[in-house]
């Protein structure tokens, strides 16, 4: 029962490389990515329920949503018709992360993923993509999603540059007042 909230996080992670080999958004496309949106809601849920929470697990997590993401890009690089500012937009939003994660690394010799807000935000959207695109079309869905990820990803960036220590549940750049700088 201790193991079984990690267990769920590494079935994200194997549901996330199974999507590789799935027609996108099909409907068992559709099927193991709801499950692996639903696991990642309820595996912290979990955790707390066991009382097996630790760092160890909230990390897994990170890496779990990490490896989901850049398993996703490029099933929707392949599966949408982009325009190369879009292309471009999404590769600065990718470089301000790696440069995050790098300089995380570097500081607190650990992958500094945060669990922001607007990180929460800009994954919820990412991850509500292919149930809402046909509504706003693609080129409004993608800028919507470009506008939310560059602020959450300049805002993750600020927040390691400024802050001492690794403070991996912190609400926001704001909420820096009341932590260590």
């Amino acid at each position: 029962m201790k193991n079984l909230a990690n267990l769920i996080t590494i079935s994200r992670i194997v549901g996330s490389f199974i999507l590789l080999f799935l027609k996108p958004l099909s409907s068992i496309f559709l099927a193991v990515y709801l499950y692996c949106g639903f696991s990642d809601m309820i595996d912290g849920y979990v955790a707390r329920l066991t009382e097996s929470s630790s760092k160890f697990g909230a990390l897994l997590d990170s890496i779990s949503d990490f490896i989901f993401i850049t398993v996703m890009v490029p099933i929707c690089i392949t599966a949408f018709s982009w325009r190369w500012w879009m292309i471009g937009w999404v590769c600065i939003i990718a470089i301000i992360r790696f440069l995050s994660l790098g300089l995380g690394l570097m500081k607190y010799h650990s992958l500094a993923f945060l669990h922001t807000h607007l990180n929460k935000a800009t994954g919820f959207l990412m991850f509500c993509f292919p149930f809402y695109y046909d509504l706003l079309g693609f080129t409004v869905t993608a800028v919507i999603l470009c506008c939310i990820g560059s602020i959450s990803s300049i805002e993750e960036l600020m927040i390691t540059i400024k802050s001492k220590e690794l403070y991996r549940d912190i609400r926001g750049y704001f909420s820096l007042k009341s932590k260590s700088f």
